[in-house]
């Protein structure tokens, strides 16, 4: 996985971008993408994250992760058809990470800021692989059983 990791907080330890890097790529294996795969993960403040969802998704509040996916919709007509012995790396979107929301809900869940952490790093990078617990229940339920396989995998369990 090719991950570039910006924190604009400039608060985020090595640990925690390490942390970061390692369950994006195990995540990456475990949905089985190609190796050079790539996608952003920015960390921030409410403030900005508060920002970027009221401009982009037009929501008046800080979230704790927006996903911005490249490939939205999987049939969509307008894709640009390469020639097959032309190899570029998969580029699955950027992921927006509120620093402050990670740590006041590891709190309020009564789990450490790593599980929490973790839990934003792959529920957003689901998002950017296509899958939405808001479509059906049944949507729901496959995304939120495969987050908690990944993370149980991983060693973040609840």
């Amino acid at each position: 996985m090719d991950l570039e990791i910006v924190d604009h907080t400039k608060q985020v330890t090595a640990a925690h971008l390490k942390l970061i890097q390692e369950i994006t790529e195990f995540a990456g294996n475990y949905l089985h993408l190609p190796a050079d795969t790539e996608m952003s993960v920015t960390l921030m403040h409410n403030d900005e994250i508060h920002r970027i969802n009221r401009e982009y998704r037009h929501t008046d509040r800080a979230t704790d992760v927006i996903s911005f996916a490249i490939e939205e919709d999987p049939d969509d007509q307008d894709k640009i058809i390469l020639p097959p012995d032309l190899h570029i790396p998969r580029n699955i979107g950027d992921l927006m990470i509120s620093i402050d929301k990670a740590q006041s809900q590891a709190a309020d869940y009564g789990h450490s800021f790593e599980r929490e952490l973790g839990f934003l790093v792959v529920h957003g990078f689901l998002h950017l692989n296509g899958y939405d617990h808001m479509r059906s229940p049944a949507d729901e339920k496959e995304m939120f059983a495969l987050q908690r396989q990944i993370l149980d995998a991983y060693g973040l369990k609840r």
